[in-house]
């Protein structure tokens, strides 16, 4: 067996059990290209860029 075939557990493995929520952006913009979202008494912004990716800043 060498180095390369070894299983890498230093990555998380996905639970196939688990199922993740899945939250639309558009959703939380309400078809805008931002948002606030509140966790733990802090505020971040979510914005859609016209490129169409996300950036999450605090």
């Amino acid at each position: 067996m060498s180095l390369y075939s070894q299983q890498d557990f230093t990555r998380s493995q996905p639970v196939a059990s688990v199922q993740l929520p899945v939250h639309s952006a558009r959703a939380l913009t309400k078809g805008g290209t931002q948002a606030q979202i509140e966790l733990d008494g802090k505020v971040y912004d979510l914005r859609i860029t016209r490129a169409g990716k996300l950036i999450l800043t605090k």
